[in-house]
């Protein structure tokens, strides 16, 4: 979070790495200047630019109109003096320390003195740079991974003497620009590459040592891993020589278990990347696996153990920045904390090494470790709750539903305590329920735990509107599903322009069951809460707020000082206003026809617009809409507490049907073929 307001933002070298920062940067709306040292080697860093956007534009992942509009945000120069009004630079030249120290020697003369200054370094320390600044409270590490403009982590480093001003105004950037930001302490690797490095390089040793083929290594890695490719294919990819340097950093800084086997720099040196042919010796599986899970939990609990970072954080890293399915906690916790020790007992014994006493005293407990999903934090009065699951777009399942209530429930009884806040990290609110908990459930027939689920998602919204202090939802991005059914329960609802709210529920077989169908009608009305809910219509924070839906919609750096005036200034009881004249014949239109005449094609509409929202309740769960419509048509004759009882007595008959299995099973693989059973 932020108190400062930062627009323009700067890249300082046009090589792959920063042109591709340069680029994700302006795809999410902020103006770049791109510089280098002349103008071939900026117009080479634009050119690479302009290749990805047109891959892009053959992948559909842009159309041509966005990609002209994104390259207008990009300004490329050899001129330094353009920077004298930039709020944040990245600092992404090769990795010398007299080169880089040279930059920032140049930035300091040429930037404003409050302008951030952040270093995309991936081999030395943040303070390296920082110590010999004129201003090293502005100075930062904004680790990026390749490629920038496609890979969503960055690893927020700050350095000894970065205040904490910078440190927010740098996160929320990255927050901005479609990143997921973790934390990391200044120290060597900082906290992905402090264990990726090391995999690699016990891949290696295998084959050093004669313990297995690249062919063994790399199946057996994936397997394990469940990765794509394995190390070697990686290293080939990435480029064998960036993980020699990588890991002839760590072990200078660590020690030799970091440090690189013979036979990687010998690969270096022969110019040739590593040979992926030949067949894999499963019997060697489990040899391989000890071995590198071994060498992953050493580094993992160590460097938490040292204070680097934390478990979610280095978990989070491992899913989004390397995209493995779990992180080593995770790892760890599926194998046993006992049996990951014995492991690592196995890497320290050989290398000479303590065990680190994280893991020493999780196996004693004999319990898994524990994802802390909801921070909190307090300032000024104000506790915010954020949901930390970035890398699923904060998706609720039962640990997080848990944990929410809880703190929610310490939060409302601290005296401290003025209002409190739900927030979600990254780039989104809350993208509804976790779909594959309903999969998981539904395949093992287990009806009574989604009733359950949802029964404990009914009682923390109960909490959160029944609370005598002001709670307020905090929407950046995505607040789908369940996720918009928690905010409605707070109350009051503020959103940045790039808030997106829907209810996809019909789409996929069910439909809202966490007040969906009887709060949103009380904040729009029947008719309008009817065309969401049927459509699952994605509506955009502006068009949000002139219905009604939410109530603010402010710039991001405004977003906190504007739930921080409206808690301190009271929140009175909302009344719901006419519904405005532009949106009118949509309400009527879904107030005045049945959901059946709807989806069966039976209303003849003149208006085009009015047309089109017809038709998209033609592709929805007939049954899904039955139930909806019945359970909305009841908001408006019952209390509150009786729809939501309502709602909760339908769960088991929408769960059962066949379109439920259809629709939540086939999400994000292809478009479900409901049959109305």
């Amino acid at each position: 979070m932020s108190d400062t307001s930062i627009e323009k933002l700067a890249v300082i070298g046009a090589g792959n790495m920063g042109s591709g920062i340069a680029q994700k940067m302006a795809t999410e709306g902020f103006d770049v200047t791109l510089v280098d040292l002349d103008d071939e080697k900026v117009q080479r860093g634009l050119e690479i630019i302009r290749t990805t956007l047109a891959e892009g534009v053959e992948r559909k992942i842009f159309r041509p109109e966005q990609v002209e509009a994104i390259q207008s945000r990009i300004r490329g120069t050899a001129d330094w003096s353009d920077l004298a009004d930039v709020d944040l630079v990245v600092e992404a030249v090769f990795e010398d320390l007299d080169v880089k120290r040279n930059v920032f020697e140049r930035l300091e003369q040429v930037c404003r003195p409050d302008a951030i200054l952040a270093t995309n370094t991936s081999s030395f320390l943040v303070s390296d740079l920082g110590d010999t600044a004129k201003h090293p409270e502005r100075v930062l590490g904004l680790h990026y991974f390749y490629h920038p403009a496609k890979n969503r982590l960055v690893e927020v480093v700050p350095g000894k003497q970065t205040s904490e001003a910078a440190t927010r105004a740098a996160w929320t950037v990255q927050e901005l620009i479609g990143k997921t930001p973790i934390a990391s302490a200044d120290a060597s690797g900082f906290v992905v590459n402090r264990f990726f490095v090391p995999w690699l390089n016990e891949a290696v040793r295998l084959l050093e040592e004669g313990v297995a083929d690249i062919a063994t290594i790399e199946w057996a890695a994936q397997k394990t891993f469940g990765v794509g490719m394995g190390p070697f294919e990686l290293m080939n990819v990435t480029g064998v020589p960036i993980a020699l340097h990588a890991a002839t950093t760590l072990g200078e800084h660590f020690g030799p278990l970091y440090a690189p086997s013979d036979r990687l720099a010998e690969q270096v040196a022969s110019g040739d990347p590593w040979p992926l042919d030949g067949e894999a010796d499963e019997a060697k599986l489990q040899t391989v696996a000890d071995r590198m899970l071994g060498v992953v939990f050493y580094v993992a609990t160590a460097l938490v153990d040292e204070g680097v970072s934390s478990i979610e954080d280095t978990d989070i890293g491992a899913r989004v920045g390397l995209r493995w399915p779990k992180g080593p906690f995770e790892l760890i916790n599926r194998l046993g904390t006992a049996a990951a020790l014995d492991l690592v007992k196995g890497v320290t014994a050989r290398w000479e090494l303590a065990v680190p006493k994280l893991l020493a005293e999780q196996a004693t407990s004999g319990e898994p470790f524990h994802f802390e999903l909801v921070r909190r934090t307090t300032r000024d009065g104000i506790a915010t709750l954020t949901i930390n699951r970035p890398d699923a777009m904060n998706a609720l399942n039962e640990a997080v539903v848990g944990q929410l209530h809880e703190a929610f429930k310490a939060a409302a009884a601290d005296d401290a305590v003025s209002g409190i806040v739900i927030a979600g990290a990254g780039k989104g609110f809350i993208a509804g329920a976790d779909i594959r908990f309903f999969v998981r459930n539904l395949d093992a027939g287990d009806l009574d735990r989604i009733q359950s689920f949802t029964v404990d998602g009914h009682e923390l919204l109960h909490d959160l509107s029944h609370c005598d202090k002001p709670v307020v939802a905090r929407l950046h991005g995505l607040a789908l599903g369940g996720g918009l059914e928690l905010a409605l329960a707070c109350d009051r609802i503020v959103a940045t322009p790039k808030a997106v709210v829907a209810f996809p529920e019909t789409g996929i077989g069910i439909y809202p069951g966490l007040g969906g169908t009887q709060r949103t009608p009380r904040r729009v009305g029947t008719g309008l809460a009817k065309w969401l809910i049927y459509t699952g219509q994605m509506l955009p924070a502006e068009q949000a707020l002139q219905i009604g839906l939410v109530d603010a919609v402010v710039p991001y750096e405004r977003l906190d000082a504007t739930i921080a005036d409206m808690i301190a200034t009271g929140i009175e009881d909302r009344q719901r206003g006419e519904t405005p004249e532009p949106w009118q014949p949509l309400e009527e239109l879904f107030d005045d026809h049945a959901v059946e005449s709807l989806r069966s094609g039976g209303v003849e509409v003149d208006d085009e617009k009015l047309a089109k929202a017809a038709k998209k309740v033609r592709f929805k769960a007939p049954l899904a809409l039955r139930i909806a419509e019945k359970l909305i048509d009841a908001s408006a004759r019952t209390e509150l507490d009786a729809g939501l009882r309502m709602e909760l007595d339908h769960l088991h008959e929408i769960f059962s049907t066949e379109d439920a299995y259809e629709g939540l099973s086939s999400l994000g693989r292809r478009r479900p073929e409901f049959k109305g059973r």
